[in-house]
This record gives C-alpha cells, sequence and structure tokens, in this order.
C-alpha cells in the first residue's frame, strides 16, 4: 500500500534528528498510518492525510529521549531503598503506538461521528427537507 506521506516529510517536521533505527522504522510506520486513515476517513483530502499521517508517525517515534520506563507507559514511578516501581499503562495514546487525536479525526472531516454519523431525526437531504426523519417513508 502507498502511504500518504514520506520518511522526508516526517524529517521535516520532526524537530529533531531521526536515528538511523527511526529512519527504517518510518516508511513501515507511515503504511500503517495509512490503513489506519482510510479506515476512518478514506475521502478526506490529500493533505490532510498527509499531515495526520506525520503526525500520528511523529506521536509514534516520541522525542527520542530514553525515559527509563517500559514502552507504553504513559506514566511511572520509582523509589529508592523501599525498592518501589510501579507504571501505569494504557492502550489509547500510548508511546509507541499509532492512533488519531481528536484534532487529527477533525482535520479528516470524522471528528464526533458515532454510529450513523447523523441523528435518524434529522431530513435526509436526498429525501428533500419535507421528508420523514430519516428518510423513512
Amino acid at each position: 500500500m502507498a502511504s500518504y506521506a514520506t520518511v522526508e516529510d516526517v524529517r521535516q517536521r520532526i524537530a529533531r534528528e531521526l536515528s538511523e533505527v527511526e529512519t527504517a522504522a518510518c516508511g513501515t510506520l507511515l503504511e500503517d498510518a495509512s490503513v489506519l486513515i482510510d479506515a476512518v476517513a478514506l475521502s478526506a483530502g490529500l493533505a490532510a492525510k498527509k499531515a495526520v499521517s506525520c503526525r500520528m508517525v511523529i506521536r509514534a517515534l516520541g522525542d527520542g529521549k530514553p525515559t527509563g520506563m517500559p514502552i507504553g507507559a504513559m506514566q511511572g514511578s520509582m523509589s529508592a531503598l523501599g525498592y518501589t516501581q510501579s507504571w501505569t499503562v494504557g492502550s489509547g495514546g500510548s508511546t509507541g503506538e499509532l492512533y488519531l487525536s481528536k484534532q487529527d479525526k477533525a482535520m479528516l472531516g470524522c471528528g464526533h461521528r458515532i454510529g450513523m454519523g447523523r441523528s435518524p431525526l434529522e431530513p435526509d437531504a436526498a429525501h428533500g427537507a419535507d421528508a420523514a426523519p430519516g428518510g423513512w417513508a
């Protein structure tokens, strides 16, 4: 599958140099981002898809600094002589994971939609304003 953005597009947007490992992974992440975008916004514009692809990959790559926390941990704490460690690991929006933020969804034109994408009580434009709600007769 073709990606909506290139590794060079990510390089131009990220505020640091990519390592060799990140550069190698970037192309695959961009392909995965394209699949996720197409799953929710197939008809979105190419410019929006390119920007969102880059945003998703940059979030997945992170800032490149070692955190000392396991991958996927959103929050952590350590103690010293009491030998305490604790980590909060989340699934949505965690480190290293591709996901669409609310702003990404808004850019793609698919934000705030649940179910059918419109209320069944709204008139269906295809059937005219005088049609029964949801287009039902």
